[in-house]
């Protein structure tokens, strides 16, 4: 059983909120049962926001010792990321010491409240050690298994992206606007990111991924999670990926439903368990990239 599945198997199902017309009232409801407020909440974003970026800016462009979790291949990992971490959870655990935890890098904590806080303290750790500011902090806030709250910051450049209360929003300068998906409907039209082409299972993935490409309009490579706030914002209209873990993922499931687009696994189900993911600015995209997709989704 994996970590999100032992989560999910802990959680009382009878606890999901009824089914309502308005996604805000969806989250009024959950709310209550988190004992707090829209407002509350967003401010406790920030200040989880602020004690990360202490970590991960200390570090960020400076000679750092880097470790490679796999035996074969590479997957780094810094003290960065770690110390991040670490002061996350900490934050969290302090206001909600029932909840569960699942992170990047250390021990999860796993419980039998509904809630559970998902962590990725650095997405894109390869960007990160290259000086690139296309890594992100990634905070999501899961009920029964379902994502309904979470923030992408990125701390270089200063923006943050952030979904609660049936909105999403970048706050940057000071400024804080509203996200809107584009109007594309047609993959002609589109505006395609993915983490890297190499990163698909090359027999049966990638195939599937290339015949999304040559009908798009163009495609760039390399954005880790700053490619589903691109879209939430309006940027670029499509986002196909492929080996995405549950903290990988999780806090980016709000930012891009808040702000009107839709995002699945390649069979069209919820993608909080990680693996395959599109992401689209419209319905109608969605489902022309899910039609060449879905031929290759992975089972179950």
């Amino acid at each position: 059983m994996s970590r999100f599945e032992q989560v999910k198997s802990n959680q009382n199902d009878s606890k999901v909120p009824p089914k309502v017309n308005s996604q805000v009232n969806a989250y009024t409801i959950i709310l209550e049962e988190l004992d707090t407020s829209a407002s509350e909440l967003e401010r406790f974003f920030r200040t989880i926001r602020e004690g990360a970026a202490r970590q991960t800016m200390g570090l960020f462009r400076s000679a750092m010792d880097i470790e490679n979790k796999l035996d074969e291949g590479f997957d780094p990992v810094t003290e960065a990321d770690r110390l991040a971490e670490q002061t996350i959870r900490q934050i969290i655990s302090a206001r909600y010491p029932d909840h569960s935890i699942i992170g990047e890098e250390l021990t999860d904590t796993i419980t039998n409240s509904p809630f559970t806080w998902v962590i990725d303290p650095i997405d894109g750790t390869r960007s990160f050690i290259c000086g690139l500011p296309l890594w992100g902090t990634l905070v999501g806030l899961m009920h029964n298994g379902r994502a309904f709250a979470g923030f992408m910051d990125q701390p270089h450049i200063g923006e943050t992206f952030i979904a609660a209360s049936g909105n999403a929003w970048l706050e940057h300068k000071d400024a804080r606007t509203v996200l809107k998906t584009s109007k594309v409907t047609a993959l002609a039209e589109a505006r395609l990111l993915t983490t890297s082409p190499d990163l698909f299972e090359p027999r049966r993935s990638r195939p599937a991924y290339a015949a999304v490409e040559r009908q798009c309009r163009l495609a760039r490579y390399g954005t880790d999670c700053y490619g589903y706030c691109l879209l939430a914002g309006g940027h670029v209209d499509l986002v196909v990926e492929e080996g995405l873990k549950p903290v990988d993922i999780t806090a980016l499931v709000p930012i891009v439903e808040m702000a009107g687009g839709v995002i699945t696994s390649w069979s069209g189900g919820r993608v909080e368990g990680g693996g395959q993911a599109v992401a689209a600015a419209t319905p109608e995209l969605h489902a022309a990239a899910l039609g060449l997709l879905a031929p290759a989704a992975s089972p179950g």
